[in-house]
């Protein structure tokens, strides 16, 4: 039995030399991921599951000389060319998304793994930016970046790679480039970009038109939960004759305001914030669209830390931190593709260990 992980991350480059390869490389890759998928955490993790589960694996594995240990999965999912790795997974979770789906709200966000840090080598932590589609709840893509204000440079690039056309794009502040803008526009994609601080200008110029010009649609959402009420709501102006320097920000058509709103108790709390996009849509899309964007937030990266402990990972030998960040968001990405309805990833998990009918319905065998 074969999963598409074989199809894709066979291309791979075998960072070992020639001498003494007693285990197959895309078993290693493959092993690493399933054990993942159940719930392993470490590199001794993934040696015990593999021992314990090496039946049921030799039916997916070759597994020439059983199961390898620790130190030989740590050896060489560490020593992985990242650039490699990135591409292929890409190029591997484009092969899930639904072509039929319009609109899809992609997120961009990057991410800290914070204890990537090794203070004694003087090697910061790795900081990795993130592709999120929220239609099809799946993880698209990632970049490794040496520092957060990296996030403008690596941006671009994903944009490249990535299959965006018909898509909407949502960056926070620190995306909000005209060159990222042009780009978006460029790979027949809309966009819908955060001001905050970065282009204080600009911000001030559409608070000042928020104030004076006339609103050409407007939408209120309530949530109500966990002891809040939310309502947001959001304005939009099209008729942009009046804001300069628009002819520098490629297809720019609106200003979007939210005015968020919360009530905890007692206590009341108005933030409002502003974006510029290349749609020309109602304030009730730009509302639902705008809230989509958090989904990188609250289904990727909160689920990495919460579910999967991403941020407990003391990952730092080589390319150790980055390319397990991959193995997770492989994993995730699995278990996101199963449509069981009403079981949460870390139950997914769980069932995923117990049940070898269930694993495999996970990886889509």
């Amino acid at each position: 039995m074969r999963t598409s992980l074989h199809k894709y991350f066979s291309k791979l480059p075998d960072p070992r030399s020639n001498k003494n390869q007693k285990h197959s490389f895309t078993d290693i890759v493959v092993l690493t991921v399933i054990a993942v998928i159940c719930g392993a955490e470490s590199w001794d993790d993934i040696e015990l599951f593999g021992k314990s589960k090496q039946g049921f694996l030799s039916k997916i594995l070759f597994l020439p000389n059983g199961i390898p240990s620790h130190d030989t999965i740590n050896r060489v999912i560490s020593s992985i060319r990242e650039e490699k790795f990135e591409e292929v997974f890409i190029e591997w979770a484009d092969s899930l998304r639904d072509d039929k789906i319009k609109n899809d709200v992609i997120s961009i966000d990057g991410k800290t793994v914070r204890r990537s840090k090794d203070t004694y080598h003087n090697k910061k932590p790795v900081h990795i930016v993130n592709v999120w589609s929220n239609a099809n709840q799946l993880v698209l893509g990632q970049l490794k970046v040496d520092e957060k204000s990296n996030e403008i440079t690596a941006i671009p690039k994903l944009l490249e790679i990535l299959d965006i056309e018909g898509s909407i794009i949502t960056i926070d502040a620190m995306g909000t480039q005209k060159e990222i803008a042009k780009k978006i526009i460029e790979e027949k994609a809309d966009y819908i970009l955060a001001l905050k601080g970065n282009h204080s200008l600009l911000e001030e110029e559409v608070e000042s038109i928020f104030k004076v010009q006339k609103i050409d649609s407007s939408d209120e959402n309530f949530d109500k939960g966990h002891g809040r009420i939310e309502i947001r709501k959001c304005e939009v102006i099209t008729d942009l004759e009046f804001l300069e320097g628009k002819e520098q920000w490629i297809g720019i058509s609106s200003i979007i305001r939210i005015t968020s709103t919360r009530i905890i108790k007692d206590k009341t709390s108005v933030e409002n914030r502003l974006y510029i996009s290349s749609l020309n849509s109602n304030a009730k899309d730009f509302n639902r669209y705008i809230r989509q964007h958090w989904g990188v937030e609250n289904s990727l990266h909160y689920t990495l830390d919460v579910t999967f402990n991403e941020d407990q990972q003391r990952k730092r030998d080589k390319n150790a931190a980055q390319n397990f960040s991959i193995i997770q968001k492989v994993a995730l990405n699995f278990l996101k593709n199963e449509k069981s309805k009403k079981i949460s990833i870390k139950a997914k998990r769980l069932k995923a260990a117990w049940d070898n009918d269930f694993l495999l319905k996970v990886l889509g065998i």
